[in-house]
Parts: structure tokens; sequence; C-alpha cells
């Protein structure tokens, strides 16, 4: 008996020395793109950093814990695999706002893939456990280098739910709305009544609010779509509004995974709750047929679109800055 005993503590100290280490954002190593420091991962997509010196970007990357195999519910903050697979999509998604501000990147301690279909059975707890890095970081962010600076908070799917508990415990009827320019939270479902004093914008210049797309194939009426999605927020992100369809002759340009950027690739249409496209006009566009829908390319679809924007609506917060100063 003592020997098992002994064999149990030990498996105990090996699973405590294994178990996730706390997120310390002072640690410039807890930061995949660190404060106060140029990123190399977006420099090839930068050709106008005018808006560089003026405002922030905060960006949450996806769920990049998606091992079948790991019966975790979350992941080190200093996973290896983690880290790097959220090297690879930050530098495709994040690169869309890299224009647009400083950019601020927190690694986290993620939530697996499964917590979305189980909420009840862990799914939920693991989530607010990631979150509660998310807040951590941002926190740290607010205190130390923001300084009064206009905010874009950024993400996607699993970030673009931290990024909505973000906009409530942070902006939502509090004075830090004051410098939120826009949060943009693409795959990801949520009521455009979601907070009390941050609105669901639908004019492209517009500031202090949040806008959030879902992108679908043509078929778009599955059971995903309506359980999640039918009802809900949901803007152009080709026209940033409502409108019902935009030719592809308005679409600024897809990031494909080549590092080029195809313009004019596909016609947008917004239905109840979600986006759907026609077939991008990008090499090997026959694999596409074997997506259920485009969830996972919710920002590289529309890239160029999201960068423009972005752009606009800094310079939009800042004219209002100068008019507003001009007029006391």
């Amino acid at each position: 008996m003592r020997h098992l005993f002994l064999i149990c503590i030990f498996i105990l100290q090996q699973f405590t020395f294994n178990s996730q280490i706390p997120a310390d954002y002072s640690n410039l190593d807890h930061w995949l793109i660190a404060p106060g420091q140029t990123s190399t991962i977006h420099a090839q997509f930068i050709s106008d950093s005018s808006l560089i010196d003026y405002a922030d970007v905060f960006y949450v990357y996806p769920t990049v814990f998606l091992d079948k195999k790991n019966s975790d519910w979350t992941i080190s903050i200093d996973d290896k695999e983690q880290r790097d697979r959220a090297k690879n999509v930050t530098k495709f998604q994040a690169s869309a706002w890299s224009e647009s501000g400083r950019m601020f990147v927190p690694y986290y301690s993620q939530a697996h893939i499964r917590s979305y279909t189980n909420l009840e059975d862990g799914g939920k707890a693991a989530l607010l456990t990631a979150y509660q890095d998310v807040k951590k970081a941002f926190q740290y962010y607010l205190e130390h280098y923001n300084k009064g600076r206009p905010i874009i908070l950024a993400g996607h799917s699993q970030g673009s739910t931290h990024v909505m508990l973000l906009l409530k415990d942070f902006f939502d009827e509090k004075p830090l709305q004051k410098q939120l320019v826009c949060a943009y939270l693409p795959g990801f479902s949520i009521m455009e009544d979601e907070f009390k004093t941050i609105p669901l914008l639908t004019i492209s210049n517009q500031t202090g609010g949040f806008v959030t797309w879902n992108t679908f194939k043509r078929r778009y009426k599955t059971k995903k779509y309506k359980d999640w999605y039918k009802g809900k927020a949901c803007i152009n992100p080709v026209t940033w509004d409502k409108s019902n369809f935009a030719t592809r002759k308005k679409h600024r340009g897809f990031l494909f995974s080549n590092e080029t950027i195809y313009e004019n690739s596909f016609n947008t249409h917004l239905v109840d709750g979600a986006i759907w496209i026609t077939t991008p006009k990008v090499p090997f566009r026959s694999l596409s047929i074997t997506l259920k829908d485009y969830h996972i390319g919710d920002v590289n679809l529309f890239w160029k679109d999201i960068q423009y924007n972005a752009a606009e609506r800094v310079n939009s917060f800042r004219e209002k800055g100068i008019e507003n100063a001009m007029n006391k």
C-alpha cells in the first residue's frame, strides 16, 4: 500500500510540474506581439504607418487548441504547439489591423474547441478560465501602455468571445468607451442589443461600437446557422452596413494562404444573422467544396476590406477629436 501511495504522490507531483503556469504579462515572453516592440510578423503588410503612433490594436487570436486526443479543457500559455499555431493565425488575421495602430497580442491559456459544444460539461468554465488571462493582459496594457490612446479591439471565434467580455468589463457604460474606435467580432454569435451603451455600427466610419459577421457558403441554412446565427447581429463586411448584396467589384481583397491578396474575389450577401458568399476566385478554388462553411476565413476573406475600414474609423475618430477640441 505504501508503494502505491508513493506512486500516486509521484503522479500528482508530475501533474503539478506539467500543469499550466500562471500568466504574467510583465513577462514579455507571455506576449505574442510584445508591448513596445515592433513585430516582424506583420512588417510585410505595412505600407502606411501613419496611424501606428496614434491608436492601439488589441487582438485576441481564435481557437488553436484543436487536438482531439487531448482531454484537457485548457492549454498552458507556454505550450509550443499553441504558440506556433497562434503565430501563424496572427500573421494572417491580425495583420489586417496592423496599419491602424500599435499592435498588442497576448498569449493565453486557451480553451479547447470542444468547449463550445460542451458548455455545461466544462466548456463554459474553460472559456472563462481562458478569459481571465485575456482580461489580465488587457488590464496590464491599460495600466502600462495605453495612456489615453484610441483603441481597436479585434478577434475571431474564441478571440471574439473574449473581446465581447472585455467590452462588458471595461467599456459598456464605462468611461473607456470614449476611447473605443471599434470592436471587430467576426466568427461569433451575438445579439444586436448585447450591450447597454455599445451599439452595432452600421456606417463605415462610425466609432464607439462593434461589428460582427459569420461567413457561409450559399447553402447557409444549416443546423449550425439556425442554432447559432439566425436572428443575431450582422453587418456586410464589404459595405460595412446592412446591405443585402455587394457585388464582387466592391470586394477589396482576400488574403490567401500564398500571402497574395485577391481583389474582386466574390459576391457578398447578407441574410438573417449571417453572410454568404459565392465561391472565391483564388487558386485551388475547387478545394473549397470540402468546407462546410467559411468560418475559418471570416477575417482573411475580407482582409483588405478590414484594413481599409479600420483605417477609415481611426481617421474618423481622430477628426472628431480635433473638431471637439476646436469647439471648446
